[in-house]
């Protein structure tokens, strides 16, 4: 049988390695690259010519929250029109494993736009399957959840686990591994893992190391306790041997803004010390997380239902309000961290109350005639949602300083959506549309804080390295042929919070699995994505 071949003619390659690039030709046989070089007399089925077009590795989003945009609309269109060609899926909680409460409650995802879905599958790995079998454009992965497990296991319930509990969760774990899950996340601002001790994360992270996965981690503080939380992962990798990542890499809330000077310090000395450890980020000042975090995590005790009756309890209610105008050092206060025009509400799940979406938590204040607790309180009651918002709390002169870490690659923390159908339904964080546009645009281009070959470096080589992926992340003969390519000049983001539906510009075509996905900046409809699995994997 005759392999389809393209031909990418006169191309400025970035290879992925760090390297400066070349001109050469590209030509694809297949699912792989065939061969590069001087291919003039080279015959193919169809030829490009690209007059000199950046051509890169795909980008690998090192957090996304694809889950269940994918399964909506499996175009994956905002990340796709930016050159992402892998979705790594999994913060803190995962599609998988599941039970049969766990599936009817549908309480693990922060769902925030009007997707409905029949859960057709139990396990991690049955989801990603389930993905490919429906067609998706990008590949897939994910991590399994250290939440999910626990729920799974032993429930919203703030308390130790009792030793059946932590064996079901070590063999759901194991499970996940041979799966193919890259390792296990966590993300321990957020109850149920905000209720799981250093110890009970060395138990499980010791099964992660046994398949040589990572442990990739939304630390437990971003903020006062940013040192300690980062004590804390570097002891569980020192105990354990696995290999660690740090979720969104961030000093959140003005106070805390001088400590990412020393964080960077503590990570590098680790690094120097011979531990492998890493970080992602975003390239936006602001996060994107549900209103629900400002509420103190004692009150989060055995899931979001028993929450909110927690929230209509007066006396409750009153303690709860107190706290949330404390500093709350033993638990992240995105409330007080921000105050009233840093909070902008973006996503809620009834029609009634989406007119405050991309309005400031003061402005609806204002419109309500409360103040700013018993609004939060209200709205959280009203909705019986968690309510997606944005937190103006990070500094940008902090995100110049992590853009140039050799250390750190990049995501989205978003789901990969369209500018229409479900999607409208809500505000979402304009990293979806342009958090990895931002590196090459503003980054690279616009600032000169990174050079291009350094930057697809951290977007692609370095981040398919770290998660052990196989013939992936680098422009080599005999590696799969996911490709950007991309005109360096007109890369640029559009999306701001408030209107944020806009697609980023500059990326001219996108192959996955040796598949035009986007030709021309339009998609063509192809879905050629397939399940990556991490090295545990049995097959």
């Amino acid at each position: 049988m005759t392999l389809p071949t393209t031909r990418l003619r006169q191309a400025t390659i970035y290879d992925g390695t760090g390297n400066p690039p070349i001109t050469a030709d590209i030509l694809i046989a297949g699912d792989r690259i065939a061969a590069i070089g001087d291919l003039s007399d080279a015959s193919a089925t169809h030829t490009i010519d690209l007059d000199g077009l950046a051509v890169a590795p795909g980008f690998i989003n090192m957090l996304s929250w694809a889950t269940e945009s994918l399964i909506e609309d499996g175009r994956s269109l905002s990340d796709i029109k930016q050159g992402v060609t892998l979705e790594v899926m999994g913060e803190g909680t995962s599609m998988g494993p599941l039970n049969d409460a766990m599936k009817k409650s549908r309480d693990t995802i922060l769902s925030t736009a009007d997707i409905q879905y029949d859960i057709e599958w139990t396990t991690l790995g049955e989801y990603l399957e389930f993905l490919e079998r429906k067609g998706v454009s990008t590949n897939v992965a994910s991590f399994v959840g250290s939440a999910t497990l626990r729920i799974h296991a032993a429930g919203y319930d703030d308390r130790p686990l009792t030793a059946a509990e932590m064996s079901e969760m070590k063999r759901l774990l194991h499970q996940a591994m041979r799966e193919g899950a890259m390792g296990m996340s966590a993300a321990l601002i957020y109850p149920p893992a905000t209720y799981q001790s250093t110890e009970e994360l060395i138990d499980l992270c010791r099964v992660v190391a046994e398949y040589d996965g990572m442990y990739i981690t939304h630390l437990r503080s971003e903020r006062a306790r940013f040192m300690e939380a980062l004590d804390e992962l570097i002891q569980i990798m020192r105990a354990t041997g696995v290999t660690g990542e740090i979720y969104h890499l961030k000093a959140s809330g003005q106070a805390n803004w001088h400590l990412m000077e020393a964080a960077i310090s503590k990570v590098e000395a680790a690094r120097a010390d011979g531990l492998p450890l890493t970080a992602d980020m975003y390239t936006y000042p602001y996060s994107g997380t549900g209103l629900a975090s400002c509420i103190p995590a004692w009150a989060h005790d055995g899931g979001f239902p028993a929450m909110i009756a927690r929230l209509k309890d007066p006396a409750t209610r009153e303690r709860i309000k107190t706290e949330m105008n404390q500093p709350g050092d033993d638990w992240e206060n995105m409330f007080y961290d921000n105050g009233p025009d840093r909070i902008m509400l973006a996503g809620f799940a009834k029609q009634s109350l989406r007119v405050y979406q991309g309005m400031t938590l003061r402005q609806v204040m204002e419109q309500r005639g409360a103040e700013a607790t018993d609004t939060i309180i209200d709205l959280l009651i009203e909705d019986n949602s968690r309510i997606f918002t944005l937190y103006f709390s990070m500094s940008e002169d902090n995100l110049r300083k992590q853009v140039g870490l050799p250390w750190v690659s990049f995501c989205s923390d978003a789901g990969s959506i369209a500018s229409e159908g479900a999607f409208l339904s809500y505000h979402p964080h304009p990293r979806a549309y342009g958090s990895f546009a931002r590196v090459i645009g503003k980054y690279v281009r616009d600032e000169g804080l990174v050079t291009l070959q350094d930057a697809v470096r951290r977007l692609s080589g370095f981040a398919a390295d770290n998660l052990k992926l196989k013939h992936r992340g680098y422009l080599k003969p005999g590696y799969f042929a996911d490709l950007a390519i991309f005109d360096p000049a007109k890369v640029q983001d559009h999306s701001v919070p408030g209107d944020p539906h806009h697609y980023s510009d500059g990326m001219v075509h996108v192959f996955v699995n040796g598949a035009p996905v986007l030709r021309d900046g339009e998609h063509t409809g192809e879905m050629p994505g397939r399940v990556l699995r991490g090295p545990g994997w049995t097959g």
